[in-house]
């Protein structure tokens, strides 16, 4: 049990609806979203790829996979912390999120750092 704490990362995630780039009328909601990815290990790991599935109210589903993130593939010593800004057109005004990160440990063992299910919504749609 004591080797799940060599690799670990944290994710944190704050999400924004942003009205001047939505189209409610042609079903477009565009989300930003912004990561922030710590390693609360005891190794150095550097983020190679993301997976992600997102999902809309209808159902639909996209997965999207890369490598790094908006340009990047941090490489984070223990207690550091990478944090970026992306975005995600919706033709729904709610929708989901959740993946992954792959990284690479500094002695080379590959492990992955899931990002729980989030929630993009357009404000007054959940209650």
């Amino acid at each position: 049990m004591a080797e799940s704490k060599k690799y670990e990362i944290e994710i944190g995630v704050a999400t924004q609806y942003l009205p001047e780039q939505s189209s409610p009328d042609e079903e477009r909601y565009f989300f930003a979203y912004s990561i922030t990815v710590t390693n609360i290990g005891t190794e150095a790991a550097q983020l190679i790829s993301r997976h992600w599935v997102i999902t809309d109210a209808a159902g639909k589903t996209e997965e999207v996979r890369g490598l790094g993130v908006v340009g990047h593939q941090p490489f984070l010593k223990p207690g550091e912390s990478f944090e970026y800004s992306s975005g995600c057109p919706l033709a729904t005004p709610v929708g989901t999120m959740k993946g992954s990160y792959q990284m690479v440990a500094e002695d080379g063992t590959r492990f992955e750092a899931p990002v729980s299910e989030f929630i993009l919504a357009m404000p007054r749609t959940l209650h």
